[in-house]
């Protein structure tokens, strides 16, 4: 609030009723008693309220429950509350949201959060795919000028899984059966552009069609697509018809003027790096931690306030 706004309101204050400052004072006790939490969720809902239902914009007051200001819709009269259709509907202990949110920010372990928390590992597990549900699906809108592309392998993992597996159990981490490509690695796709944004996903298959469907979303018709000697990258290229540079790695041409993948490659060594503490990520959530290392990295270390993932997690990013 700007300066003239709260002169006003202070003006305003000293016109209050003796029962009216009563009200105020109590309004004012329950925002402070209030977790911090709380009051970003409901600051960012609050200006642009809307039914998740059926996004509508003609919603009212409607009570409070469980420390939330409560909506009713005017149009399909449901109730809701800011938290209602989002990924942490549902979670309990608001209070710890923020530090939630500050050890995502830091890449903590399961039992680096679950100690600072004070809450079950299980929890702890529970609140991380929660809190990382929106930021896996934030990708940037397309690349712009050279970007690179390159694959990049992760063991596949059952880790978590008690039953049902197809081979033996591995030690933690692990290491395939067999050395170089098999149907034991996951294939990831990275493309960057020289800005510094980037996409991944986990691909099915190597193939062209896959490739090409993949980055399609992200390539327009004046990228130039930088990869090593993939035919199936290059394949890809030329079905998008998007102009392509190979680098010939296998020959020692690691730079060829303004062709090189060194930058993806780099993005492949922070990420593995990176992924390695947590000795072994489950294929199942192998895309919620990409997402997680996107957002760590587009941000210097550390700079990012954890209210801000806060926000991501609630799909509120600014």
């Amino acid at each position: 609030m700007r300066k003239p706004a709260l002169k006003r309101l202070t003006v305003a204050l000293r016109q209050l009723t003796p029962v009216q400052r009563k009200i105020v004072s109590a309004e004012l006790a329950s925002l402070d008693a209030q977790p911090a939490s709380t009051v970003i969720i409901e600051s960012r809902f609050a200006p642009a309220a809307s039914c998740p239902h059926c996004e509508s914009r003609r919603v009212i007051r409607h009570g409070h429950a469980n420390g939330l200001q409560r909506y009713r819709c005017r149009e399909c009269s449901k109730t809701f509350s800011a938290l209602t259709g989002t990924p942490l509907c549902g979670l309990h202990k608001r209070g710890k949201w923020l530090d939630q949110a500050m050890a995502l920010r830091d890449g903590l372990t399961l039992h680096q959060v679950a100690d600072a928390l004070c809450i079950h590992v299980s929890t702890a597990h529970r609140w991380r795919h929660r809190f990382l549900a929106q930021p896996q699906t934030v990708q940037p809108r397309v690349l712009t000028g050279i970007a690179e592309a390159d694959e990049t392998m992760f063991l596949l993992s059952f880790k978590g899984k008690r039953s049902g597996l197809e081979r033996k159990a591995r030690r933690r981490g692990g290491r395939a059966a067999k050395r170089g490509l098999s149907h034991e690695q996951v294939p990831v796709l990275v493309a960057r552009d020289r800005s510094g944004a980037t996409m991944d996903c986990v691909l099915k298959a190597m193939d062209i069609t896959t490739l090409s469907a993949a980055l399609k979303p992200f390539l327009t018709r004046d990228v130039v697509l930088c990869t090593d000697g993939s035919s199936a990258l290059a394949g890809a290229a030329r079905k998008l018809g998007v102009e392509h540079h190979a680098v010939n790695l296998s020959a020692g041409i690691r730079v060829d003027g303004a062709w090189h993948v060194q930058n993806v490659n780099a993005y492949h060594s922070r990420l593995k790096s990176w992924v390695y503490k947590f000795r072994g990520v489950a294929t199942c959530y192998l895309e919620n931690y990409l997402g997680w290392f996107r957002a760590m990295d587009r941000e210097p270390p550390g700079s990012t306030k954890p209210a801000h993932w806060l926000a991501m997690a609630l799909g509120r990013e600014e």
